[in-house]
């Protein structure tokens, strides 16, 4: 039998590497994010799921979106920004597929938000349609039918690579139609999508090599004054995580990152912590 190895992921910042080996942050400053080389998101579910994988009760009501429960951030790659979320960036509204449809242009990147769920990524391509890795495969469907009845906006400006033209950003995406399984490239619509619009191979799967320093910082916005930020060694990695985030919401995060600042702070007062 070959080496079977298991899927890396994690389910609180309680498991996530810190920079001591030992899990103890001894000083202040960022830490080492989880890599997801095995970890798929939002395309493995199934209908009738809920955001984590377990049977959704179809007699549970949905969750309204709510637009304060969204986890701003930024993402840096060495000392320049390369993607930001926030209300002091960027407008956050999110509209119905029906309304957004008077707001689309071809080659725009579409998202489709909710509560509890991961985000979707698709490329308008005119024609009321959209482009979308969903499922482990590439469709063209009706921006309509991909949004699920969730809210949506466009999100061209969050990444901030220089685009290519509209009618490539297109062309890229049509031209992935039906691939499916093995074939893809890309392990969620996001990738997928930040890949059709800028084409850098960094949104690939492999397209780095996880070695040495990790380039990459999340921060998240905590409040207006605090922040906490990890550190990945590839875009692909630190996106996967930024998605967690998204799906978790605001609230839940910053639950996680007070538990885990409490466990530190536990473990240095014991007897014999340095």
């Amino acid at each position: 039998m070959g080496n079977q190895m298991d899927r890396l992921s994690h389910l609180s910042y309680a498991e996530v590497p810190t920079v001591d080996p030992n899990g103890v942050d001894t000083e202040e400053g960022p830490r080492i994010g989880v890599s997801y080389i095995f970890s798929n998101d939002d395309d493995e579910l199934e209908d009738g799921c809920a955001a984590d994988g377990t049977q959704r009760d179809p007699k549970q009501e949905e969750k309204q979106y709510d637009q304060r429960d969204e986890v701003e951030c930024a993402v840096y790659n060495r000392d320049e920004c390369i993607y930001e979320k926030s209300t002091k960036s960027a407008s956050l509204e999110v509209y119905s597929p029906e309304n957004l449809l008077n707001k689309c242009k071809a080659g725009d990147l579409v998202e489709f938000v909710a509560t509890g769920q991961y985000p979707h990524w698709a490329v308008y391509v005119g024609d009321f349609q959209v482009v979308h890795l969903h499922r482990a495969e590439v469709k063209n469907s009706f921006l309509t039918d991909a949004s699920q009845g969730r809210r949506c906006r466009v999100v061209n400006d969050f990444y901030k690579f220089k685009a290519m033209d509209a009618d490539m950003v297109v062309q890229n995406a049509m031209e992935q139609v039906g691939l499916k399984d093995r074939e893809l490239s890309w392990r969620n619509s996001e990738c997928f999508a930040a890949w059709c619009m800028f084409g850098r191979r960094e949104f690939k799967m492999g397209g780095e090599i996880r070695i040495g320093k990790q380039p990459y910082r999340l921060k998240i916005f905590m409040s207006d004054k605090h922040s906490h930020v990890l550190e990945f060694q590839s875009l692909e990695d630190m996106i996967m995580e930024k998605r967690r985030n998204d799906h978790l919401g605001r609230t839940a995060v910053l639950q996680e990152l007070a538990a885990h600042f409490s466990s530190v702070e536990a473990i240095k007062s014991e007897p014999g912590a340095d």
